[in-house]
């Protein structure tokens, strides 16, 4: 049975289905709609080879609406559904549905990341992040995640460079960085699983940020050992071990030094957490190439949430 967009829209709609609020999702439409009208019109100009000769909105209309669009990426991005089950709810074609993500998807990503108590700002960037942390004082927490994808197929080149020696899985590791409420304010750095943590952020730049912003301080995890040991004003890590036959008082005050800066660095883990509540970032089982569009996409939703704390 073929059911009215209408119907699908209000259903849809539900905070529950799209992980926002109607209010902020009233926003998000209202933002991208400009974006995505100069998108299209790009599009039909360079198919036609010339500008619109008739009135904007004269030929045929759409079989989902922007709305509907929006709607429509963000159940996807949410529960990670089959594009046919969405084309079912508004009685459109598949390839309708899969065209409309991406559109939308690209978007999305590209809106960055909310900066608390500045609704006019967000950072893209690394650079972005090490300048807001620099102007504001924010000390930042830095840590990386992983994210279990597809094996590729057998007999390709760099198959086992996905393969994680931690977890045994073949992953994507993004890197994400939070204040010290938990505000996730970037995510990015994405490698293959095979790579190491600190190689992922070195391959971003970060050594340079550090050098160009002497200011910037963070907290990192044992991974980043020797991003601390290079820049140690900056960059704390947790105490190395001890040798065996160290005295019980070294070992108590190494112990209760690491639980202190654990305790500092916890806070990233929640900002890590909330956006793997969405399924793509559980397991994703789409195509590799569009996991750092996903990715984006979904943390920019989080941060503005985040950023409202």
């Amino acid at each position: 049975m073929k059911m009215s967009s209408a119907w699908a829209r209000a259903a849809l709609s539900h905070r529950i289905c799209t992980g926002l609020p109607r209010r902020r999702l009233g926003k998000l439409i209202a933002e991208l709609a400009g974006p995505w009208t100069a998108q299209q019109e790009s599009r039909l100009r360079d198919r036609r080879g010339r500008g619109r000769q008739r009135a904007a909105g004269a030929g045929p209309g759409h079989d989902l609406v922007f709305t509907d669009r929006v709607i429509a990426t963000l159940v996807i991005l949410r529960f990670q559904l089959p594009h046919a089950a969405l084309a079912l709810f508004y009685g459109v074609d598949r390839s309708t549905i899969t065209r409309a993500v991406g559109e939308i998807r690209p978007l999305l990503a590209a809106r960055g990341f909310a900066v608390p108590g500045n609704s006019g700002l967000r950072l893209r960037t690394l650079a972005d992040v090490f300048a807001y942390a620099a102007a504001e004082g924010v000390h930042l927490r830095i840590d990386g995640t992983e994210v279990q994808v597809r094996r590729p197929r057998a007999n390709r080149p760099g198959r086992r460079a996905f393969v994680s020696g931690k977890k045994k899985q073949n992953t994507i590791k993004p890197t994400a960085i939070s204040d010290a409420r938990g505000r996730l304010l970037w995510l990015g750095a994405m490698r293959p699983g095979r790579m190491h943590d600190i190689t992922a952020l070195r391959t971003e730049g970060i050594e340079d940020l550090l050098r160009h912003y002497p200011d910037v301080t963070a907290d990192v995890d044992s991974g980043y050992q020797g991003l601390a040991r290079d820049f140690p004003g900056q960059i704390t890590a947790p105490p190395k071990k001890p040798k065996k036959d160290a005295p019980a008082g070294q070992l108590t005050e190494r112990e209760a030094a690491r639980k202190q800066q654990s305790s500092r660095r916890i806070c990233v883990e929640h900002a890590i957490a909330e956006p793997r509540q969405w399924r793509p970032l559980q397991r994703y089982t789409g195509r590799r190439e569009y996991f750092a569009g996903t990715a984006l996409a979904i943390a920019g939703l989080v941060s503005d949430r985040c950023a409202e704390r």
